[in-house]
């Protein structure tokens, strides 16, 4: 994506509809000013994943990544770019989104499918290499199932650049409802109370059978003792 900039000073006012950017290596720091509608096109439609070629006004043309982005917090338009140079044919290494396909076999049975890391860290050859997005199939996962970060397939010459055994994503079992979720906080505490020895393994069968409460059968200890 090409972007066309003018060089700019440090404090110095902007024309009216450009904001100012700053792009940066190890070596090198340049200052200058974007148009925001254009930028913000642009982004919205390639991310930090996508290269922008920037052409400053009287001066160079360099290939850069987005950095940052800082947003006005009312209006969400941005203010202010951070863009970091990059080398065409040296190896850059970017997060790119992870999206999936597919409706996993444990979704179907009830189970909750959850992206544990939404942008993956990768090293790309180089930055015209560089993935837009990594896509999963998820639609052979179970319940309990998981997929890391090494079992995610990776275009040619794209390398992981974290841990491979990071959960990427997983298949978590249904949502118990409220009901489900008060029955086995029970179940915990009447284990717990027979474990104690407060309440005998008879009366706790009754009270998880729905025979008898809890309350009831604290009362009844109490009045025996």
């Amino acid at each position: 994506m090409e972007l066309n900039a003018k060089p700019r000073k440090s404090q110095e006012k902007l024309a009216e509809g450009m904001i100012p950017a700053v792009a940066y290596n190890k070596e090198n720091n340049v200052s200058f000013a974007i148009d925001r509608k254009a930028f913000d096109r642009a982004f919205r439609t390639q991310s930090t994943t996508g290269l922008f070629d920037i052409t400053v006004e009287g001066g160079e043309t360099f290939p850069a990544l987005v950095k940052t982005v800082q947003m006005d917090k009312r209006k969400r338009t941005p203010i202010h770019v951070d863009f970091y140079m990059v080398t065409y044919g040296e190896p850059v290494e970017v997060n790119v989104p992870v999206h999936t396909t597919g409706k996993s076999q444990g979704v179907v049975m009830g189970g909750l499918l959850d992206i544990v890391v939404h942008n993956l860290a990768v090293i790309a050859p180089g930055p015209r290499r560089i993935p837009q997005e990594l896509v999963v199939d998820v639609t052979k996962l179970a319940i309990g199932d998981h997929v890391t970060a090494g079992q995610i397939k990776l275009p040619e010459g794209v390398k992981l650049a974290g841990d491979a055994d990071q959960v990427v994503i997983s298949v978590l079992p249904p949502r118990l409802s409220d009901g489900e979720a008060a029955a086995e906080q029970q179940a915990a505490q009447v284990a717990g109370m027979v474990a104690s020895g407060e309440i005998s393994e008879e009366a706790a069968a009754a009270v998880l059978e729905g025979e008898t409460s809890l309350e009831e059968v604290k009362g009844d200890d109490t009045t025996e003792a």
